[in-house]
């Protein structure tokens, strides 16, 4: 008898269940682009070690300008090998510490070219970063005390300059060097381009000896470093070449032993560099474990937004709901007082009306899934966000749906099985 009803009236149901349609579909968007950003972050943390303690190479502010004080020049070299083991030597809580040296470079082999990142690197790069080889080796301490001309391509290196061919023992050159590919790596995900770390594909890495890197990319010195001085003209001070110093090492990387706080790490790091680089505000220091409490709060703060919205939807297909049902009961009152002439309790009025109500809730909340799916797919194509879909976020939505159905119907059905036979056979 409910469905029949449902169906008698088609256009003022589907009317009805419009907010509860877009209600669900709001909500099965909100936790697949949710879900989305819970992995991106986990799989964007995970590539910078969710328990290192990463040193960023920075270009120090330069001198005050002209009509203030000079800041005070220091003779920090920046980032080098012996931070790094300064470091290791300093800290017990470090398990490995790595420093890298990174250079953008173009790439050679026969007629391709690709446009890399030539990373100078220790065998312990592996022990701090996920990186898996799946042809050939990594580099080794052999490789670091010949100062060897061999190098780790990744994935989409070998596929750029090699496509289907074999890599291992052909010669790529690096901008005017030529080296050896030892070793192919196995394809993985961008950097967290939240992390202030510099954002690239990480699959166009190539991977050298550190060694290698220092006598073949080795780097001039900055002018500031070798004396620039300061003029005094019109009443202010005024530097001659503000050029940048340019540290040997870009990053080092610090994983820690599992019992360690990596904020007090950090602190701790950050006091080491800062003595060693004469105050020189040269580095920064990144914990990619706060970078993910940091994205995981803001992830709450959306959700709680997407979750607002969606619940206002829901409200509203919920008293479109209450409202129809309760014109429905009003048009009804005689159909329920022969009903209760004819035997039937009041239980079995009430048991009537919310089911019509919780059909319209349930046929509302699987449309509104196939909208939500369907907006999942939208947003992922035409916004470029990664939407993950779970059956737990359809099972949820959907029990929303039912829930709201019951809530809001349960009103009107206790208002029909609560009146009056005689006063029911009377109404016209």
């Amino acid at each position: 008898m409910s469905i029949a009803s449902v169906q008698a009236h088609k256009v003022r149901s589907l009317l009805t269940i419009l907010g509860i349609v877009f209600g669900v579909g709001a909500v099965v968007a909100m936790l697949s682009i949710g879900e989305g950003a819970r992995q991106e972050t986990l799989e964007q943390i995970s590539i910078l070690g969710l328990h290192n303690i990463i040193v960023r190479a920075v270009s120090p502010e330069p001198p005050s300008t002209q009509g203030q004080q000079p800041t005070k020049v220091t003779n920090s070299e920046g980032l080098t090998i012996k931070d790094a083991q300064a470091i290791k030597a300093e800290c017990s809580f470090a398990e490995s510490v790595e420093a890298v040296s990174e250079q953008k470079k173009l790439a050679f082999f026969g007629g391709e070219h690709a446009d890399v990142t030539v990373l100078g690197v220790t065998p312990n790069y592996t022990n701090v970063y996920p990186a898996r080889v799946t042809q050939g080796r990594f580099v080794t301490q052999m490789d670091l005390s010949e100062t060897a001309n061999n190098c780790v391509i990744g994935a989409s290196v070998k596929q750029k300059l090699f496509g289907f061919h074999q890599s291992l023992g052909e010669h790529v050159k690096l901008g005017d060097e030529w080296f050896t590919v030892i070793g192919v790596l196995a394809p993985k995900g961008e950097a967290a381009k939240s992390s202030g770390l510099a954002s690239r594909d990480q699959n166009l890495d190539v991977f050298i000896p550190v060694t290698t890197s220092e006598m073949k990319f080795g780097r001039e010195k900055d002018p500031i470093k070798v004396g620039s001085k300061f003029s005094f003209s019109g009443g202010g001070w005024s530097l001659a070449d503000q050029n940048k110093i340019q540290s040997p090492i870009d990053e080092i990387t610090i994983a820690l032993h599992r019992d360690a706080d990596a904020n007090a790490a950090a602190a701790v790091i950050g006091r080491i560099l800062t003595r060693r680089h004469n105050k020189a505000e040269d580095f920064a220091v990144t914990v990619p474990e706060a970078l993910l409490e940091q994205s995981q709060a803001t992830e709450r703060i959306f959700n709680v937004v997407m979750l607002a919205i969606a619940s206002i939807s829901l409200i509203v297909g919920g008293i479109g709901i209450m409202n129809i049902m309760l014109a429905s009961v009003l048009e009804r009152t005689h159909e329920i007082g022969i009903r209760r002439a004819l035997g039937a309790t009041s239980r079995t009025v009430a048991a009537q009306f919310l089911t019509e109500a919780l059909i319209l809730s349930m046929s509302g909340g699987v449309m509104g899934l196939a909208i939500g799916y369907a907006m999942t797919q939208a947003i992922s194509s035409y916004a470029d966000w990664r939407t993950i879909v779970t059956p737990l976020s359809m099972i949820l939505a959907f029990s929303v749906s039912v829930a709201t159905g019951i809530g809001f119907g349960y009103y009107p059905a206790r208002q029909a099985a609560r009146k009056d036979p005689i006063e029911a056979l009377r109404y016209e």
